[in-house]
């Protein structure tokens, strides 16, 4: 028979790569992490702080919570505030342009995030310029992310007061339709939300809009829930979020004024998402914050998904399908706009760069021809 102290030594050392297994991601330090600096986070709360203060004491010349009639031959000025998140030129950007172009001024407002880190090229002509806000870096896989969209938010709520929808892109983002026809689909068009439960037949006839949510992805059934959700420490998010309250989404989406307003007054849920990640291949902070808060706080006030269409077949490290030049035609326009929630999808990722002669060849004729 063994002694008592050859067993006890013996306990011990099966017992240490236990505790090591569980201690580590306490005691080590992530890999990878990128922290935001004290610096920076003082410096966007002053921001919100500005934004939140002026957008409480003004308010929109026309609620875009109200409802407003069809037939009126005046349609509210309310804007759509478009927010591309960037760490690369805007390959896009004559695209956008001709998206604009003859369309009034005073109904939308445009805001760029580029990563400062970056050489982006900066336009020095069309509707960029002179859009760009100041910038912090950013990366793939971390908080920072969520921070620059907020940044967009705060800048775009204390810029004007009009601004209404919160429309945040990508520079890959290319629109399906036409200004006209993306504007009418947000403030106009009582039938866009095909899953809306105040959709009223009798109030389409009258042209009334019963109700303007945000259109935001949120999921809560996805294999990856879980991976994702301790991918900070399996108590990380507790007792702030618990897995049941934890949800996944694109980070492409648009936000009524209100709930951009949620975002940028939230120190809470932002306390939890901004902690490091122990798993890199599971860290994508920006899909799960966005849906998470406002699935949380209000789940009623939101579509729960997105207007921007995205190929997840055969993806790579994460990464959406991206289209080539090859398969730019009218009818993958036409498959892009098809879409089970809404009448149709107004934006769409991924495309190359290269994509752009091709895209501008059916711009005309196809895109911008509702």
């Amino acid at each position: 028979m063994f002694s008592t102290p050859y067993v006890l030594s013996f306990s011990l050392l099966l017992s240490l790569p236990i505790l090591f297994f569980f201690l580590a991601p306490h005691i080590l330090p992530p890999r990878h992490s990128v922290p935001i600096s004290l610096d920076d986070e003082l410096d966007d709360l002053a921001l919100f702080h500005r934004a939140a203060a002026q957008s409480s004491s003004s308010s929109p010349p026309n609620d875009p919570n109200r409802h407003f009639h069809l037939s009126s031959s005046k349609y509210p000025k309310l804007k759509i505030a478009f927010l591309f998140l960037t760490n690369s030129d805007l390959h896009f950007a004559p695209l956008w342009d001709q998206f604009f172009n003859g369309n009034p001024t005073d109904l939308y407002n445009i805001y760029v995030h580029a990563d400062p880190a970056v050489n982006v090229t900066r336009p020095t002509s069309g509707v960029f310029k002179g859009r760009f806000i100041g910038a912090k870096r950013t990366f793939r896989a971390s908080p920072t992310l969520i921070s620059a969209t907020r940044r967009l938010l705060a800048t775009a709520l204390l810029d004007d007061p009009a601004n209404a929808y919160f429309t945040v892109l990508s520079q890959y983002c290319i629109p399906l339709h036409s200004f006209r026809y993306v504007y009418r689909s947000l403030f106009v068009s009582p039938t866009f939300d095909l899953t809306s439960f105040e959709y009223d037949p009798e109030a389409a006839r009258l042209g009334v809009r019963l109700m303007y949510k945000s259109f935001i992805e949120i999921l809560s059934k996805e294999r990856i829930l879980w991976k994702r959700y301790i991918a900070r420490g399996r108590f990380a998010m507790k007792p702030e979020v618990t897995f049941q309250q934890f949800r996944v989404g694109s980070q492409f989406f648009t936000l009524t004024r209100r709930h951009a307003m949620l975002v940028i007054k939230d120190r809470v849920l932002w306390g939890k998402f901004k902690l490091p990640c122990y798993r890199d291949d599971e860290c994508y902070p920006e899909e799960h914050y966005f849906p998470t808060l406002l699935s949380m706080a209000d789940p009623d006030g939101c579509t729960k998904y997105t207007l921007t269409r995205v190929n997840w077949t055969g993806t790579v490290n994460g990464h959406p399908y991206t289209y080539k030049p090859a398969e730019v035609s009218t009818e993958l326009i036409r498959q892009l706009r098809v879409s089970n929630y809404s009448e149709s999808y107004l934006f769409a990722r991924k495309f190359t760069p290269n994509c752009l002669e091709k895209l501008m060849g059916i711009a005309k004729s196809v895109i911008f021809k509702d």
